[in-house]
């Protein structure tokens, strides 16, 4: 298959639906999604953006949002997709920190984002406004499209700052004449059946850089993408069904919530035409996706990647099904003690990836940028793993959620897969806090299924499931309920935000 772009496939097959929203609002065809994308290009071209500059978005679950992605992707620039969770200033630091030129927004999140542009030289473009585009400057008509160089831009998605600050991560752009396939797409075409049949459903916000790329991804294939506008369990079955979707991107967190849908609900969903359930972002307990693949058959491919896109593993359903809990392996898979030196076989160290070819950089952050790499050259993300004696990679957890606990290191993911498969449980954070003789102790947070009512007995029940399964040590010594845990939903849990309220003075939080 050729590579292909937006462009082709709007001559090829105008009328073929690109996006479908799940909720029944209006989508696009391929037309209409060339035609505002191009014509967006165009005013933004005219307003002066060049290849090389920055722009941002802050826009929801909407066709839009793929408007805007396609119009700033094919002109050379920079691109940072803003979480719409966020509040003003930490908008601002993005903003500011990626040195935005314009800011690609809604009405319903204007207020937000005027806010955060205050004293800063950006521009405001709000959707909604008509044109030939939909999207104008605050205050303005519509511009008229100028001609433009159509090169190959480059997303600049800030990490989620789960332990800080979020950073900007940067790779350069190809320099490539608009419309080539890179790394996921090809990883999508070879591994994940991606074609022009492909109908992938996106439950997840498409300011993560997965959903987002794999849906663009789909559309140089000439696919569809059927977007859901939030995560909800019961409808993502139904937009299965409806759509006939054969493919998605989801995390282990949705695993959960679809497991835990009524048996009616889930026996009844038709889910035949699924081919490929794509899986990343965080572990996934091995009861989760084997119950999973109970349901929906050998189905499920897993990758351990990351923004940064400095190395990824890759596993498919029957490899997985022979090394359960593995996330593949690779031959660029290092892992490394404290000291630098390599580990042994079945010991949990870092995780570094030895592939030459990584280039990124974090924006405005040389020492972050030097720390991800070692003498080697090799880079790391922080994460813990170790490797079986057939070189399969594990994941152990963040070295970040490691708790320190009379010296011993405990990594919480080992009781949060535990407990997250307690039929009481829905969600589940399992945190260091403090502890006169040892420093840390473990605590399990826990969010409720419905109808259930938290108990002192069901916190001692709770934590005899998890000792009866794990080393007491790994055990949380105490239960504390939430009605919602501090979760991304892109999966990640905000395990510092959570720490937080349990370290009074966060400088000695361990």
């Amino acid at each position: 298959m050729g590579e292909l772009h937006i462009g082709d496939h709007a001559a090829s097959r105008a009328e073929h639906p690109a996006i479908i929203m799940s909720d029944g609002s209006p989508g696009l065809t391929y037309a209409e999604l060339n035609a505002r994308s191009d014509a967006l290009a165009g005013q933004l071209a005219a307003a002066g953006v060049r290849p090389g500059d920055h722009l941002a978005l802050l826009l929801d679950n909407e066709p839009d949002f793929l408007v805007a992605a396609w119009a700033v992707h094919r002109t050379g620039v920079y691109y940072t997709p803003i979480n719409w969770h966020l509040h003003a200033d930490e908008v601002a630091f993005i903003i500011r920190d990626s040195e935005a030129r314009v800011v690609l927004t809604s009405g319903r999140h204007r207020a937000t984002v005027e806010a955060a542009v205050v004293g800063a030289p950006v521009a405001v473009w709000i959707n909604g406004q008509g044109g030939p585009s939909g999207f104008a400057p605050v205050g303005q008509a519509p511009l008229a499209p100028a001609a433009y160089e159509a090169l190959d831009g480059s997303a600049m998605v800030y990490s989620s700052g789960t332990s800080g600050k979020p950073k900007g991560i940067k790779r350069p752009p190809s320099g490539l004449p608009f419309g080539g396939y890179h790394g996921g797409d090809v990883l999508m075409r070879d591994f994940f059946g991606g074609s022009k049949d492909t109908v992938f459903l996106c439950p997840a916000p498409l300011y993560h850089t997965a959903p987002l790329n794999y849906c663009m991804s789909v559309h140089k294939f000439g696919g569809t993408v059927v977007l859901m506008p939030s995560f909800d369990a019961a409808a993502m079955l139904n937009a299965v069904e409806k759509y006939g979707v054969t493919s998605m991107w989801i995390v282990p967190t949705m695993m959960g919530r679809l497991l835990k849908l009524p048996e009616a609900v889930r026996t009844g969903a038709n889910i035949s035409t699924i081919t490929h359930a794509i899986h990343s972002a965080a572990p996934c307990p091995v009861e989760v996706k084997q119950a999973m693949m109970a349901w929906w058959g050998p189905v499920l491919y897993e990758f351990y990647a990351a923004t940064e896109g400095n190395g990824i593993v890759i596993i498919g359903p029957q490899e997985w099904l022979a090394h359960p809990g593995s996330v593949g392996k690779s031959a660029d898979v290092r892992i490394v003690r404290e000291d630098g030196s390599l580990a042994d076989v079945g010991e949990t160290g870092t995780i570094y990836f030895a592939a030459a070819w990584s280039t990124f950089e974090y924006h405005n952050d040389p020492e972050k940028t030097a720390e991800a790499r070692n003498a080697q050259g090799w880079t790391t993300l922080g994460d813990m793993g170790m490797l079986d004696e057939d070189s399969y990679l594990f994941l152990t957890d963040r070295k970040s959620h490691m708790i320190i606990s009379g010296g011993v290191n405990i990594y919480p993911q080992e009781a949060e897969n535990i407990l997250s498969c307690h039929p009481a449980v829905q969600d589940v954070a399992v945190i260091g806090v403090p502890n006169p003789d040892f420093g840390e102790e473990v605590k399990a947070v826990v969010e409720l299924i419905p109808g259930q009512v938290p108990s002192p007995a069901l916190a001692e029940a709770l934590m005899a499931y998890c000792r009866d399964r794990l080393a007491h040590y790994k055990c949380p010594r105490s239960v504390d309920f939430s009605d919602d845990l501090p979760r991304m939903p892109t999966g990640k849990l905000m395990k510092r935000a959570l720490r937080a309220k349990y370290w009074p003075d966060a400088a000695k939080m361990i």
